[in-house]
């Protein structure tokens, strides 16, 4: 017998009831993983559970079903600490925060439109962890990262002097025009050291946060787009959902009471 006329037979043979139940398994292991697992992740997820199915098999039904992983897009630089501008030491070590306006934190990320990226700057409160300025741009220069900070500016009170902005060495945060303004406002200056993400972890997780809650499986129109549907999510999804520590603590008391 000839290699296709076995697999013919098989063809007949098989009941169509096995072909339901793989597409059918399949599509839950999928979605419950968010699609972020590939075909050969998700035939070895259906092989541990009994399935037979090779690779060819799993890719091809993700493909009739639209299944497919969601790429993660070209990364792209953000941070140029390649300059001669002045650079100031890690105040936040051993820091300890107990109230709102202690710490700032701020950071540039790139948000993927249809045909091209664009950059948004946040700042943020270490304490509530609540966005208190960003801005949404095409160049990244220290204008954008400006903006943000204004914005803050704005928004909050503080006490001079014993607020803190951190920082990475980006060419944005340490131009003259943004050194300048923090100063002006009697504002502590703070960066990271060359190569030490660590360092501003809480800026890092909320990128990661903004990145697969609204960015990931999003298509942007355009800039105004994209500034409508991220606002948005900074200014009510995402601050309706954080909590500070003071706030945390209420709720348990709450929750544990009659």
């Amino acid at each position: 017998m000839s290699r296709s006329g076995f697999y013919r037979y098989l063809q007949q043979e098989q009941p169509k009831e096995e072909d339901l139940l793989l597409r059918e398994r399949l599509q839950q292991l999928a979605v419950a993983h968010g699609r972020k697992c590939g075909y050969r992740r998700l035939t070895a997820l259906l092989r541990r559970e009994g399935y037979l199915a090779n690779k060819k098999r799993v890719l091809r039904l993700m493909q009739e079903d639209n299944l497919l992983s969601l790429r993660k897009a070209r990364y792209v630089l953000t941070t140029d600490s390649q300059h001669d501008l002045p650079v100031y030491p890690n105040l936040t070590r051993r820091l300890t925060l107990t109230g709102l306006n202690q710490l700032w934190i701020a950071d540039i990320t790139y948000i993927r439109l249809r045909s091209e990226f664009v950059f948004l700057a946040v700042v943020l409160d270490a304490y509530s962890r609540r966005v208190i300025g960003w801005e949404l741009g095409r160049r990244l220069h220290s204008e954008l990262a400006k903006k943000a900070l204004e914005m803050a500016l704005h928004e909050r009170t503080w006490r001079p002097g014993v607020l803190i902005h951190h920082s990475d060495r980006g060419v944005q945060y340490a131009s003259r025009a943004y050194t300048k303004l923090l100063v002006d406002h009697e504002i502590r200056i703070s960066m990271s050291r060359r190569g030490s993400p660590y360092e501003n972890a809480r800026a890092e997780r909320f990128m990661r946060t903004l990145k697969e809650e609204e960015v990931q499986g999003r298509s942007y129109q355009n800039l105004d787009d994209a500034r409508r549907r991220i606002g948005e999510f900074l200014e009510e999804i995402y601050t309706g959902s954080v909590c500070t520590p003071l706030c945390a603590m209420r709720r348990r008391k709450n929750l544990s009471s009659p």
